[in-house]
């Protein structure tokens, strides 16, 4: 049972893209996992403070303690500076971000505008005894942490199997033990992004922007801390030593970790190159993709899923999520043109708390789509004449579907034709319609086809009810 520090409040901090790219299906999911977390917090009356970080600084290849700064490697390769590129793929980013529509966080802190931050935080470690000063870099020790506290907690990992298996890198003899992890580098002379600090010319550890940039924000100990399952470890685990080291407790009360997106079983990311971007799902452009997939088909995709589960990609898995979202907002559409009888003859009752209770129950989006599915199905009952429903309970129905597919799981209208603006162009299709309705009383069939044709070689579908009609743009 989720209980926050301060009541009616909640710190949410996420770990964010690093930027030297464009998003993949694999940034997707942390994204929307947690803006459902976002949305939900503060559907059910919580204020909400969410922070999702920036690395521009301090992310080194393979995520070890040597080689290039992903950013900096970017900006040597094209001839930029850093900034362009950063600026340049977190505009992308944010682009994503808003075709599949994830809020925005409260505060997106970057990496380099916490340079002072992180140099107090790592000065805070060094103090108190669990960091050391080599050859200009600062590193922590992890070994001495480990004598009085547990390093590897939140992953499961134990220190002995990491002291067997951590491999020795080039330059990591300047550390005491190679398990230790940065706090600060020493920039060499080709390293493009580098600050002054007690120590050095240099840069912060990657893991150290998460403990000052979430501290700063949200105070010595806030409620939530999440991010990808592939940042559990080391990134995490760094966090919490750097964490215990400086303030002398830990930060975070709870942790979340969305599992993974995988290709053909092996996680999906830019350092195993079989990443595909957001940018080619929207576009249909890319060898594994028999065809274009709208924002909020990803979106489907992701959430159809409980976050904790590996997700395998699959062109066939998306069309499924595609068919399945059409459905869902197909029975969305029709909800708001049903008309009210005197009784109701199928099953409302208990639909909201059914799926509050699946939101409470570690946000178990599946569940929830399940039980609006069930209910997709009694609308169609209704708007298909076989089913009534009376004004209490379709009120009610109304209200569960606004709140649960629009607010909650963020889904949005995707036919071409947007929900607040186009109403002269939503009127001009409907009174086409009309005009064929009155043609076919008038058994004016050649005019009634005419119309109906003419309209789906524009890409409508149009479909008779026994109210009249129904109309969307087609795929």
């Amino acid at each position: 049972m989720f209980e926050p520090i301060h009541e009616g409040r909640v710190g949410l901090y996420v770990c964010g893209p690093t930027v030297y790219g464009d998003a993949h299906l694999g940034h997707a999911r942390p994204a929307i996992t947690f803006d459902l977390l976002f949305r939900y917090l503060t559907q059910i009356g919580y204020k909400v403070r969410y922070v999702r970080n920036i690395t521009d600084v301090g992310h080194l290849e393979n995520d070890a303690d040597e080689g290039e700064d992903k950013i900096g490697k970017k900006a040597r390769l094209e001839e930029l500076e850093p900034m362009e590129v950063v600026q340049y793929y977190l505009n992308r980013y944010h682009q994503a971000m808003d075709l599949l529509n994830v809020l925005p966080p409260s505060i997106e802190p970057h990496a380099s505008g916490h340079i002072i931050e992180q140099i107090q935080f790592v000065e805070k470690i060094i103090k108190n005894g669990w960091g050391y000063i080599s050859e200009g870099s600062v590193y922590f020790d992890v070994e001495k942490y480990n004598k009085s506290h547990r390093y590897g907690k939140l992953s499961g990992r134990n220190i002995e199997d990491l002291q067997s298996t951590t491999r020795i890198l080039d330059g990591q003899s300047e550390k005491k033990n190679s398990m230790d992890f940065a706090l600060w580098k020493k920039a060499s002379p080709d390293h493009i992004m580098h600050w002054p600090s007690p120590w050095s010319e240099g840069f912060p550890g990657w893991h150290l922007e998460c403990s000052a940039m979430g501290t700063k924000y949200l105070g010595e100990e806030f409620d939530i801390h999440g991010g990808g399952m592939d940042l559990m470890f080391p990134h995490h685990e760094c966090e919490i030593a750097q964490s215990v080291g400086a303030l002398g407790h830990e930060t975070v009360h709870y942790w979340m970790h969305n599992n993974m997106i995988t290709i053909n079983g092996q996680k999906m990311g830019k350092s195993l190159g079989n990443f595909i971007t957001l940018e080619s799902f929207f576009e249909g452009k890319h060898p594994l993709l028999t065809q274009a997939f709208s924002p909020m088909t990803i979106r489907f995709f992701i959430l159809q899923a409980h976050y904790r589960s590996t997700v395998d990609f699959s062109s066939e898995a998306l069309q499924a999520s595609e068919k399945g979202y059409e459905r869902l907002m197909d029975a969305f559409s029709r909800l708001q043109k049903l008309k009210a009888s005197d009784a109701t003859t199928i099953d409302v009752q208990g639909l909201r708390q059914r799926c509050f209770d699946a939101m409470n129950d570690d946000l178990n989006s599946p569940i929830l789509l399940s039980y609006l599915f069930d209910a997709s199905k009694g609308i169609n009952l209704v708007s298909d004449g076989k089913a009534t429903i009376n004004e209490e309970d379709l009120n009610e129905l109304k209200e569960v579907f606004n709140l649960f597919i629009k607010d909650i799981l963020g889904f949005k209208t995707e036919s071409g034709v947007s929900e607040n603006t186009g109403e002269g162009y939503k009127g001009a299709i409907d009174l086409l319609l009309q005009m064929r309705m009155d043609a076919k009383d008038r058994k004016d069939w050649a005019s009634s086809d005419k119309i109906r044709n003419e309209l789906t070689a524009l890409g409508f579908e149009v479909k008779d009810t026994k109210d009249g009609f129904e109309w969307k743009l087609a795929r």
